[in-house]
């Protein structure tokens, strides 16, 4: 085989496995994907009040607000959850940082 030949061949060769190999190196790893932090309200309790119970949020404080004027401070735990018992129903955000979650439920 003559040399430009083999340069030709050589070269098909490296393309093909760029090609091949490319889409795999772009994919993401599920190791890459950060735990998303949620929110959740149970249902109306007798008492006419509801739980907040969250997860996934970095320890240390975060705010808690509601559209029924309940707000405050709550402290994620070190498993990055929290609770708050018999606050009022309505709709919660809990803002940490510059990240906020709506609670859902």
């Amino acid at each position: 085989m003559s040399r430009p030949a083999r340069l030709l061949a050589l070269g098909a060769l490296v393309a093909g496995a760029a090609f091949v190999t490319g889409p795999t190196a772009l994919a993401a790893s599920p190791y890459d994907v950060l735990p998303t932090a949620t929110c959740s309200t149970s249902g109306v309790l007798d008492n006419g009040k509801v739980h907040l119970s969250g997860g996934g949020f970095t320890p240390g404080p975060a705010y808690v607000f509601g559209s029924a004027g309940f707000g405050g401070t709550v402290e994620i735990a070190q498993n990055g959850g929290f609770q708050v018992m018999n606050v009022p129903p309505g709709d919660y955000l809990v803002r940490q940082g510059g990240e906020v979650t709506e609670c859902s439920g």
